[in-house]
């Protein structure tokens, strides 16, 4: 695979289970190495990263340990101690993602999501100037995952660096300036999620929908045989990013 990934931008990394999205992270960070061609990261060779160049890398995985037997907050505090960082800016990132009353909960009690939440706050609590989310709204409701996304237009304004990994089509075009999608190791399409979704659409077919609530997709030459029936809606066939994955694989895109 080849792509490149500029500063302060969200990058996507899209695929499904075994693609390789996790496994290219853990290249990039320096914790595999890959059999073969060259992996850059902050200007040189992910091989070579030094315990200073870590400083600047921020890192989010469900696979990276917490201390169980202590509290959220404990957990939290330990590693902002370790960075010099507030216990102000802690519980800032604490009430922005509705942990605060939860922060004395032990670790090992937490619902998937707060866990989920604990990771993220681990891995932005120091000044990044990359950051790795793995997944970062996995198992999260629709109103956390928005204050998720909150949190990474501000960083990106800061001029932070975002690669995350997700399997979530629609959160991709959402908030991604660029994304890749991966198949069986192999970047099959790159660019600006509109961009790609234009180059795919249809613009010659037309979805009507009924009053009955179902829906045709027919040319649009054919629109006018339609007009006297009971239409709600008639737009232009617009691919997604899903559809896209489908055609270019012809698999369905798939998380197991």
């Amino acid at each position: 695979m080849s792509s490149c990934v500029v500063s302060s931008v969200i990058f996507g990394f899209l695929g499904p289970s075994g693609a390789g999205k996790t496994t290219t992270i853990n290249i990039l960070t320096g914790q595999l190495v890959q059999d073969s061609g060259q992996a850059f990261i902050l200007g040189k060779d992910a091989k070579a990263i030094s315990a200073d160049d870590l400083l600047n890398i921020g890192f989010m995985s469900d696979t990276v340990g917490f201390y169980e037997k202590m509290s959220l907050y404990k957990n939290l505090e330990f590693f902002a101690r370790f960075h010099n960082i507030s216990t102000e800016v802690l519980d800032d990132l604490l009430k922005a993602l509705d942990l605060y009353q939860d922060k004395d909960k032990k670790a090992e009690n937490l619902s998937t999501g707060m866990k989920q939440r604990l990771f993220l706050i681990r891995a932005i609590l120091h000044t990044s100037k990359i950051l790795f989310l793995d997944e970062p709204t996995s198992g999260l409701d629709p109103t956390l995952s928005q204050k998720v996304h909150d949190i990474l237009f501000d960083l990106k304004e800061k001029g932070v660096t975002i690669f995350l990994t997700t399997h979530d089509m629609n959160e991709a075009t959402k908030i991604c300036d660029n994304i890749a999608l991966l198949y069986q190791g192999n970047i099959i399409e790159y660019g600006a999620p509109q961009s790609i979704i234009d180059k795919y659409s249809d613009e010659n077919k037309v979805v009507i929908r009924f009053q009955n609530g179902k829906e045709i997709t027919v040319p649009k030459e054919e629109v006018a045989n339609y007009l006297g029936q009971y239409v709600v809606s008639i737009h232009t066939m617009e691919s997604s990013l899903e559809s896209i994955f489908v055609r270019l694989t012809g698999k369905a895109f798939k998380n197991e």
